[in-house]
């Protein structure tokens, strides 16, 4: 596979640094980071509450028959 070699990486962050400025950089990341941080809360939690209401309704369904 094709990797990436340190010019690669070192253009590239120029090129991001031209574009967006340096103030807008480390916003950028703290957002990125807050929506991983996020999306790997929600992938731990259990769900329970989907679980229940599946639950709920096919109780309701065996005891309408």
């Amino acid at each position: 596979m094709m990797g990436l070699g340190f010019g690669e990486v070192l253009l590239i962050l120029l090129i991001l640094l031209f574009f967006f400025g340096a103030k807008k950089i480390p916003i950028m990341a703290k957002g990125l980071g807050t929506g991983i941080r996020n999306f790997k809360g929600e992938l731990k939690k259990p769900e329970s509450t989907n679980d229940d209401e599946t639950t709920e309704d096919s109780i309701e369904t065996e005891e309408s028959y």
